[in-house]
């Protein structure tokens, strides 16, 4: 009969309990492991070659199993150790603040104008570029003017006994005119496309109550029944920008058409204005679909003026608009549908 072969403890069981500290003089444990996988290699020869004589088919598996065992625990409590050394380097290489340090340079380099691939890395990630796409404020500024550009045309005209519908230096040619209400347009510059401007006034209505049903996209969805989808997907906390995802019926047999947009607003009580803006973007979140047809050319600018204070009956207001929706309409069916 072969007599059981009296195992050492095998430093695998050690290595698992042993601490980061002690985990450092592993210098002999690797001198020894060489000659302690040749022994034990000749110890599994000899074994086999006894086994099949003396040992039962059963007890010869168990044997097996446990020397299988004990190896895979201590090629485990190896790469244990190897993995809590390299994590104690990196710890002292780098602190908390110069890895997150890294983080930030890494991030300022992606949003750099200058970098594409930086864009292309944060649209694959998911990441709306906000430095990139805001509504800047040298932009509304320039929205504001426009009122005021439109009441000092007025004032020229009136002076010299012209009427209001005359076409205009800049382009702009009267479509429609009526009493509080005027609509003029004029060509896009490169492109097949016309922008349009509505000068308004109404008499009933505080000019508060009239900005806020342009900004609460839950009550559009109410009294504007062509509306598909409404939501803000994101938004700004320093400029209070807010991306919407905008999807609209059009008369059949036309598909429907979405749009994805950064609007930004602001009350501007100093100069007693009310300015809204908005522009087509591409976000992330809302990638076209065949569902929609998407509107990649869209500009809105409106500025209100109150006729006494923000919350008093009576403003005018100044709404310029283009887009593309990919129609192909000809030019006097469009200009027979703004008219009406």
């Amino acid at each position: 009969m072969l007599k059981s072969v009296q195992r050492a403890p095998l430093c695998a069981r050690a290595a698992r309990l042993q601490c980061p500290p002690a985990l450092r003089h592993s210098t002999e444990a690797e001198s020894g492991r060489s000659a302690w996988l040749e022994s034990l290699f000749t110890w599994l020869q000899k074994a086999g070659r006894a086994c099949p004589e003396t040992c039962p088919g059963k007890k010869k598996r168990e044997g097996l199993l446990s020397i299988l065992a004990d190896h895979c625990s201590f090629v485990t409590g190896q790469r244990l150790r190897r993995a809590l050394q390299i994590a104690e380097l990196y710890s002292n290489l780098y602190s908390e603040r110069s890895r997150w340090t890294l983080v930030g340079s890494i991030w300022r380099r992606l949003q750099n104008k200058q970098a594409p691939t930086g864009k292309l890395l944060a649209a694959l990630a998911g990441v709306f570029m906000w430095e990139d796409e805001t509504i800047r404020d040298d932009e509304m500024k320039r929205c504001a003017l426009e009122l005021q550009a439109l009441d000092v045309v007025k004032q020229q005209q009136a002076a010299v006994g012209k009427s209001v519908s005359a076409q205009s230096a800049d382009g702009w040619e009267i479509v429609m005119e009526k009493k509080t209400f005027k609509v003029w347009r004029r060509p896009v510059e490169g492109s097949h496309l016309s922008e349009y401007r509505v000068f308004g006034s109404y008499t009933d209505v505080t000019p508060r109550q009239f900005f806020n049903v342009q900004l609460d996209t839950e009550y559009r969805k109410k009294w504007d029944a062509l509306v598909i989808r409404l939501e803000v997907l994101d938004r700004d906390v320093s400029t209070g920008s807010e991306v919407v995802h905008w999807a609209t019926h059009f008369p059949y047999p036309m598909y429907s058409r979405d749009y994805v947009y950064v609007r930004r607003y602001k009350v501007d009580v100093e100069n007693n204005l009310m300015i809204l803006m908005s522009r087509a973007v591409e976000h992330p979140g809302v990638p076209e679909t065949q569902e929609y047809v998407r509107v990649h050319s869209y500009r809105s600018r409106m500025v209100i003026r109150p006729h006494k204070s923000f919350d008093e009956n009576g403003f005018d207001y100044l709404l310029t608009y283009s887009d593309d929706p990919q129609t192909v309409f000809p030019r006097y069916c469009v200009s027979w549908m703004v008219s009406s």
